[in-house]
């Protein structure tokens, strides 16, 4: 069995931290967002995965190189994006005419079991099967229409709230055919969601597999909180400190959080729940750390706080720093002493601030 994660998107929605790295290597209670993908599929029985890349391609290369959970890694280059069905008719020699096989985005927290869609599809003989997830808000996704056997009577893309036929929301994982290779034009752009999933419903061979288990889609910022909550709560469960982690008197660190190995916490500091703090890092005394994402490498000064928030690798924050909700600090900023950023400031990769910023906005 064979998977292909399509990993070649460019994170606009998570810019700045997006600008320095590829949103699939964002880590997730302090791993990679594909590392948690890569693990399920291995402990699933997939043999190899091709990666599907463009934006900074080489970021993936030097991680995984060919070779990694017991799999074996390939790479598919695009020359320019292709959007969902591109990639996946690129890959076609790599994947083959065999049999059935996996596709996920790249983007996708999940805990799905990949071994019951294939049971599934095979069963239905269906030429795709998408997995399904209900959702409060259809009309960020695509969504479909079932019929009681399960069959795809009508695909969706982002339709308006009031006129979705459901809120069955594609979950951007798929079982598909060989035969799904003949729907997809070659040399262009192709949307799968938008040109061949209706198709396949038209002809009554797509079919739908719903679950209930974990899935997000890290697609904005509170996405991406929410996912590091999620696997902090459902896998952590407790407070992970690493390797060599060095902590002051009166240190407070509150489940579920994870502090990364050679990390240092001054005295008197608390580290909330729900947070992650990367290898590294130095965070000073009286500081606090809640509900929020700290790459490694970073500095927090005595008495910052940090609520809310994602700050990148290498970042230094200042004495008596604030920073809010919803507010991205991008890679090796500096944040000098006494700033305080509301609700929605982000922070440009290397960008020194030395006022603060009291409505949402981009500092680059």
């Amino acid at each position: 069995m064979k998977a292909i994660v399509l990993a070649g998107g460019f994170g606009t929605r998570l810019r700045p931290l997006s600008c320095t790295r590829p949103k699939l290597l964002f880590p997730v209670a302090n791993r990679p967002l594909l590392d948690w993908t890569l693990e399920r599929l291995a402990k699933s029985g997939i043999e190899e995965v091709i990666l599907t890349v463009n934006y900074m391609a080489e970021a993936f290369v030097k991680r995984y190189r060919n070779f990694t959970y017991g799999m074996k890694i390939t790479y598919s280059k695009e020359a320019r994006p292709l959007r969902t069905g591109g990639p996946i008719k690129r890959a076609e020699k790599l994947i083959g005419h065999g049999g059935p096989f996996l596709v996920l985005n790249g983007d996708i927290l999940t805990n799905m079991d990949y071994a019951e869609l294939l049971k599934k599809h095979k069963e239905k003989k269906a030429t795709a099967t998408i997995a399904l997830c209900r959702v409060e808000d259809p009309s960020r996704y695509g969504i479909a229409e079932l019929t009681k056997n399960n069959r795809i009577r009508k695909f969706m893309e982002k339709p308006d709230r009031r006129k979705a036929p459901s809120n069955l929301a594609n979950a951007g994982i798929y079982v598909l055919e060989p035969e799904l290779f003949d729907y997809i034009p070659s040399g262009r752009p192709v949307s799968i969601e938008h040109e061949v999933f209706p198709k396949l419903a038209e002809e009554g061979k797509l079919y739908g597999h719903s679950f209930n288990g974990l899935w997000v889609d890290i697609g904005e910022p509170v996405d991406y909180l929410k996912a590091n909550r999620l696997v902090l709560d459902t896998v952590v469960k407790q407070s992970q400190l690493g390797k060599d982690v060095i902590m002051g008197r009166e240190t407070v660190i509150e489940a579920p959080s994870v502090v990364g190995e050679g990390a240092t916490i001054g005295e008197a500091s608390k580290i909330g729940s729900h947070t992650a703090v990367g290898d590294h890092s130095v965070v000073g005394k009286g500081v606090r750390i809640e509900n929020s994402i700290v790459f490694g490498g970073t500095r927090v000064s005595d008495f910052a706080s940090v609520k809310g928030a994602i700050v990148g690798e290498g970042v230094v924050i200042g004495r008596r720093v604030k920073i809010g909700d919803c507010c991205l600090v991008g890679d090796h900023a500096v944040i000098e002493d006494n700033v305080r950023f509301t609700r929605g400031v982000s922070v440009c990769p290397f960008r020194r601030v030395t006022e603060s910023v009291l409505t949402p906005r981009c500092l680059m």
